[in-house]
């Protein structure tokens, strides 16, 4: 974990608290590093969340072994990619499970540039993504199966965020306020402007949440059918938590925004997910509550290279050497997600033992990818 100082000639400066932490997986973004942790007084700014709001992680330890798993992973692939629309696409009727959920009483409180949207983001509840979203079956050190997925709050998180960014920049030209760079544009706590997206802000953290939620009991399903004969399973421990959002949080002894874009929160006995790439390991951690941190961790391996740069340098056979044993799909649709095109893994925790410890390591059997 390092520490990074703000230059004094950046009016943003005298928001941020302390410093900005960046985790080892740290890496350019737009708006600010992916793997950055950032602490402000009284403001936020919108593109420093992304727009991938609530982005994180789901993980289930079931009561399943390895062996239940013999001769039915290709199966279980197939019927998770028929369940789980993936990329760009929505389920063609939603789920109880996802009309029920009690943040749609407060849609119309949204921005207005997403009011239009509601249908597709009811939808769009229970679906993977693209990108480096994913979904897949593990196995930990002791053979025990573990249910994992990654994904955010979809096509109406994106349009939210984008909403706000455009207000911040535009309030920032509006006031001629000096900026290093125009997705630094922020908003100052107690104008509408703040509490406006502030408000959107949680609740697309919260529909990413539950867009986890919804896709972890098809999963678990599928799952189900497969090995215990379609007989309901008691999940032994799960975890869910957000890597690209912002809370508000007590540190040093003051409460201030903490926005964490690609890092886990980390507090001492905090669970949480730190997935490797695709064919590599992945874990699941507990915080030790590392102040100089903020409280917070890596959320992955993070990338060496570009998407595009991955695609020119790698060839349909890399890929399929290097994802040997897992059951996923091998095409060159997915050469931007070769493992090569990601820092080592093992690497990267190990330059974070002051921030977690490891409960389990998992190996994927099954990777459904966005």
């Amino acid at each position: 974990m390092m520490r990074s100082k703000w230059r004094k000639t950046s009016p943003v400066c005298r928001f941020v608290f302390k410093h900005v932490s960046l985790m080892p997986d740290v890496h350019l973004g737009k708006g600010a590093l992916v793997g950055s942790v950032l602490a402000t007084k009284d403001a936020i700014v919108p593109a420093a969340v992304g727009v991938d709001i609530g982005c994180g992680m789901g993980a289930m330890l079931t009561p399943y072994v390895a062996t239940a798993l013999d001769g039915k992973l290709k199966t279980i692939r197939k019927e998770i990619e028929a369940a789980i629309p993936v990329g760009f696409e929505s389920n063609k009727k939603s789920d109880k499970a996802a009309q029920n959920w009690q943040g749609w009483r407060s849609f119309k409180d949204l921005h207005k540039g997403v009011q239009d949207l509601q249908n597709k983001a009811t939808t769009q509840m229970g679906s993977l993504g693209g990108g480096n979203h994913f979904i897949e079956v593990c196995l930990d050190e002791t053979d025990r199966v573990w249910l994992m997925l990654h994904s955010g709050s979809r096509n109406i998180g994106n349009k939210l965020a984008q909403c706000h960014i455009s207000t911040a920049k535009n309030l920032a030209r509006l006031t001629q306020t000096p900026l290093p760079d125009r997705d630094l544009a922020y908003f100052v706590r107690n104008t509408p402007e703040f509490d406006a997206y502030w408000h959107d802000l949680q609740w697309a953290q919260d529909y990413a949440r539950q867009n986890r939620v919804v896709m972890m009991a098809r999963l678990k399903a599928i799952v189900d059918r497969a090995i215990g004969g379609g007989k309901p399973s008691k999940p032994l421990l799960e975890v869910n938590c957000h890597h690209n959002y912002a809370e508000r949080e007590v540190h040093f002894d003051e409460e201030v925004y903490v926005t964490r874009k690609g890092a886990v929160r980390a507090r001492e006995n905090d669970y949480g997910i730190i997935p490797g790439s695709m064919g590599a390991k992945s874990f699941i951690i507990k915080g030790k509550g590392n102040l100089e941190s903020f409280c917070s961790c890596s959320h992955g391996a993070g990338r060496l290279m570009s998407r595009a740069k991955a695609k020119r340098s790698f060839s349909l056979d890399d890929l399929i050497a290097q994802t040997e044993g897992i059951e996923c799909r091998k095409d060159s649709g997915l050469l931007d997600e070769i493992p090569a095109a990601y820092k080592p893994i093992e690497q990267v925790m190990a330059q974070q033992s002051d921030l977690v410890e490891i409960v389990a390591t998992l190996r994927q059997v099954v990777c459904v990818k966005g």
